[in-house]
């Protein structure tokens, strides 16, 4: 079990923690990024993993669920192709401190060494795939078309075969589409995406969880593309999302139980099934200064409208249901 989960450390362990981060927050203001002097250059983090050796003890680690315990050392040696124990104990060295620890039990990973064998198994640095056209379920929310997607240059599109009309077009580990139905690929990159954009739009970057900047931009007539952008931009790595506004409010919660009380759960059904996600065609500008929206969003006959500032903050919501007789 991953050392992130529910389980309750041990009062030893809190112990460490303490006294190993015994400095002093400052009183007010921002945090900062320095937080102890073991800080390491990125050339200097790419040197120290440039070794078949260092890569095998890191995933020799993962293999022997180094999450939930510490491995000692014979352990590992065992698990690495490697004849030298001194050799081995080379590189073992060279990694302890900044991707893993040594405690008296062994070793364990430290965040940076379990965030660089989760991008092996993710295939991020390393993999090439590539998938032809496969059907979609769903129809195209302009024409009515059939829906397709496509992956190439680690890139999932989903796109009308008819009117060429693109509903997403999103970065996707190659991970992702190993050992996978195109049908569980479609709800792993339904999720994936979902779980981006609500985390920009809260404010988390996706990437480094630097704090994101949201704006609205409001640009009519732009060759068919959407009048209404939201654009993401992290002030840490620079990361950009761009996107309709629909998108960022799947996490809304008067969006989720408008959705429920109506048989549909929004976690599990498909973003692009949705046009109101997918589009600006229920998007109206109320007010250009200040920068106002509406975004109308139908279900079932009922109507849910929601305002939104130019951060993306919800300031009215109002429900138009159908009359039953």
């Amino acid at each position: 079990m991953s050392r992130f989960g529910h389980e309750v450390d041990s009062e030893s362990e809190i112990d460490d923690d303490i006294e190993e981060n015994s400095q002093s927050l400052p009183e007010e203001g921002h945090l900062g990024t320095e937080f102890t002097d073991e800080g390491m250059l990125p050339a200097e983090a790419f040197s120290l993993l440039g070794s078949d050796t260092r890569i095998e003890i890191l995933q020799a680690m993962s293999a022997a669920n180094a999450d939930a315990s510490p491995v000692g050392f014979t352990e590992l040696f065992e698990r690495v192709d490697i004849e030298d124990s001194a050799n081995f104990n080379y590189h073992l060295q060279k990694l302890t401190g900044h991707f893993i620890k040594r405690s008296e039990d062994g070793y364990e990973f430290r965040h940076p060494g379990r965030k660089v064998v989760s991008s092996i198994f993710a295939g991020t640095l390393t993999d090439r795939t590539q998938l032809g056209f496969f059907p979609v379920d769903g129809d195209c929310h302009r024409c009515e078309g059939d829906l397709h997607g496509w992956y190439v240059d680690e890139v999932l599109t989903i796109a009308c075969v008819d009117c060429a009309t693109v509903l997403v077009r999103y970065p996707f580990p190659p991970g992702g589409i190993d050992e996978r139905t195109p049908a569980e690929l479609l709800q792993a990159f339904h999720h994936y995406v979902r779980h981006h954009y609500c985390m920009a739009a809260d404010g988390v970057c996706p990437e480094c969880t630097g704090s994101v900047d949201t704006e609205l931009v409001y640009e009519p007539a732009r060759d068919g593309r959407l009048d209404v952008i939201v654009e993401h931009t992290c002030q840490r790595c620079g990361y950009d999302l761009q996107s309709s506004v629909g998108v960022n409010l799947l996490d809304n919660a008067e969006v989720l139980m408008f959705h429920s009380e109506r048989g549909i759960d929004l976690s599990t059904e498909p973003f692009w099934h949705f046009e109101w996600c997918v589009s600006d065609e229920h998007t109206t500008v109320v007010s250009e200064d200040p920068l106002r929206l509406r975004i109308n969003i139908q279900c079932d006959g009922d109507e849910l409208r929601i305002v939104l500032d130019d951060s993306l903050s919800v300031i009215e919501t109002a429900r138009h249901e159908r009359l039953s007789y």
